[in-house]
């Protein structure tokens, strides 16, 4: 499907995209790279499906979050690899080989039954397919949109963090109707089919392609001089750190936030279902917000406030008493919102401190703080639950995570000059 065309003699200021000149037919990418990262972003429903494959195949808390955590694991360690290949192998090829190893990955785990399987197909396989495919929307609407690149990042990343409020829904219905297992078959099915349909039209522009004036332009002077090597960059170990901490504690959330309502507050599933929707909103919301914030604010003070408010939100589940479903309502919306951020922040942090001629390759190395998040969060939380019996103890980890972040962003969490 050629969706980008050269008009005339100037292939840089006459270019169109889906029939449209380039700086009109661009915004439609959004929408696209929002509906992949809404498919990807069911990973975040997961605890949509914990319950009823506990029943079903006779596991612990901290078993039913494995295949969850090796998900987000495969997904982190697949980022930097796949940041490498996607300018060499194109978007479009990438997209389809994540799409289809996403979906096989949910079909073989309706087959699954015990966890040794369900780990291999959901953790290590939907986590691979999420990993392939999820830096290619955000690749392809930085570049189109040099002009723009915090709105128009968050506005696609907006997707990943809106996907429960779809997919939860879904799911919780599809497993009341046919069990969770075809719910898995049928979930996979859907998202193969979108993402390969959406794979056709994503392109990247010709190298050092700018909007012409005229079109909603804004000329940005973006800095000349970046860090020859991230990995001696002081403010790669300061993003990374930070990044790392919100999603240790953001994902240490996501995974236990419906059996928190059902536990601590006594809510009913049907209730935790539909509040994991609520979640993914602010989840979502939060992302162009955090977007807008980055690209005009000082990185290190956007991340203390983001912070500050995972603070408030322990605070107040350390005092919820059951029966308190306002006080956990506000509680993990702030926790899911403060993820959304990072999710937006890290991206657009990437943008601002490292060459953008290389995003794909370096953000990918940021993203393995995605990966130990994931990992030291969620196994540990599964832990702590195993040992006392309640997930309430899971709050004082976190807020002392929050403090050690804020300590972090303060020192180091600043963009350095090319030496």
């Amino acid at each position: 499907m050629a969706l980008l065309k050269p008009m005339g003699n100037n292939r840089d200021s006459a270019l169109t995209v889906f029939g449209l000149p380039a700086e009109r037919g661009r915004w439609l990418l959004i929408p696209l790279g929002t509906i992949v990262l809404m498919c990807l972003g069911n990973v975040y429903s997961w605890s949509i499906f914990r319950k009823s494959l506990e029943v079903e195949l006779n596991l612990s808390a901290t078993e039913s979050l494995l295949p969850y955590t090796i998900a987000l694991v495969f997904y982190a360690t697949l980022m930097p690899i796949t940041g490498f290949y996607i300018p060499r192998i194109g978007p479009r090829m990438v997209t389809a080989l994540g799409g289809i190893v996403l979906g096989a990955g949910y079909i073989l785990s309706s087959f699954a039954t015990n966890i040794g399987t369900l780990v291999l197909t959901y953790g290590v396989m939907a986590g691979t397919g999420v990993g392939i495919t999820y830096g290619v929307p955000m690749l392809v609407v930085a570049r189109w949109f040099p002009d723009k690149k915090g709105l128009a990042v968050g506005l696609t990343i907006i997707g990943f963090g809106l996907s429960p409020l779809i997919t939860a829904p879904l799911a919780n219905r599809l497993i009341d109707i046919y069990t969770v297992r075809p719910t898995l078959w049928i979930l996979g099915v859907i998202f193969m089919v979108i993402i390969l349909g959406i794979a056709t039209t994503l392109t990247l522009p010709p190298k050092g392609w700018h909007p012409r004036q005229g079109y909603g332009a804004s000329i940005v002077k973006e800095p000349h001089t970046y860090p020859k090597n991230i990995l001696k960059s002081q403010s790669f170990y300061g993003l990374w750190s930070c990044y790392a901490i919100g999603t240790l504690i953001g994902l240490s959330a996501i995974g236990i936030s419906g059996p928190v309502g059902e536990e601590i507050i006594n809510v009913e599933p049907g209730t935790a279902a539909i509040s994991v929707s609520l979640f993914a909103l602010f989840n979502g919301l939060s992302r162009p917000l955090f977007g807008w914030l980055s690209d005009r604010f000082r990185p290190q003070y956007v991340a203390i406030s983001s912070y500050t408010l995972v603070l408030i939100a322990c605070v107040l589940m350390l005092n919820a008493q059951e029966g308190q479903l306002a006080t956990y309502l506000l509680a993990f919306c702030l926790l899911w919102f403060c993820l959304g951020g990072w999710l937006a922040m890290a991206p657009i942090i990437t943008l601002r401190f490292f060459n953008p001629e290389q995003y794909a390759q370096n953000y990918g190395i940021v993203f393995t703080a995605y990966g130990v998040g994931a990992l030291a969060g969620t196994l540990a939380i599964g832990q702590l639950r195993d040992w006392f019996g309640t997930y309430t103890y899971a709050f004082y980890p976190m807020a002392l995570w929050a403090v050690i972040g804020i300590v972090v962003a303060s020192c180091m969490l600043k963009r350095e000059r090319a030496t």
